[in-house]
């Protein structure tokens, strides 16, 4: 499977981390646009609405749960499509691309130079709010357990320090 705006740069299989990847098919430099995160342009109402739905099937399937993009204050980017093969990439602590969004249009960007056969990551950037409910199976040294985004961990540093505290208190009566 190639992407027509970037021919011969990556190919969909199987992954480790999770069901799916994206792995480089061929060397990729540092700073080059790799493949767009396609979708449906939607509202941040119908975003949720459809994010309940996302994560809802895949409760009862064990796939991929929301494919959800946010693309600016008014609109996300819907891509459960399987014409949008970017959707397969995993999440990592420790990822090889990050996401640049220029005039509209979503962009996974190289972070650093990646070899053929490479498995491609970014760091979905999930808030801390809910982050037991979306563990992370990327088997980096960095990896914190949970996707979330490296800006919120320490937020979810607290609440895991503050759970814990209340479960010895508990244990102590």
């Amino acid at each position: 499977m190639e992407d027509p705006d970037g021919p011969g740069l990556w190919e969909v299989r199987d992954s480790e981390i999770h069901g799916s990847g994206v792995f480089a098919a061929g060397a990729i430099w540092n700073g080059e646009r790799v493949i767009e995160y396609c979708g449906e342009k939607i509202t941040k109402e119908e975003s949720e609405r459809r994010g309940d739905l996302h994560w809802a099937r895949s409760l009862e399937t064990g796939g991929g749960a929301v494919y959800l993009f946010t693309l600016n204050k008014k609109y996300d980017v819907d891509g459960a499509f399987p014409w949008n093969p970017a959707r397969l990439i995993n999440h990592s602590c420790d990822p090889n691309c990050e996401v640049h969004i220029v005039k509209g249009r979503i962009w996974v960007v190289a972070l650093m130079d990646i070899e053929d056969g490479t498995e491609l990551s970014f760091n979905y950037g999930f808030d801390a709010e809910d982050y037991e409910s979306h563990p992370c199976r990327c088997g980096k040294a960095r990896c914190v357990g949970y996707i979330v985004g490296e800006d919120y961990w320490p937020d979810m540093y607290k609440q895991i320090a503050k759970k814990e505290k209340a479960a010895k208190q508990k244990a102590r009566k």
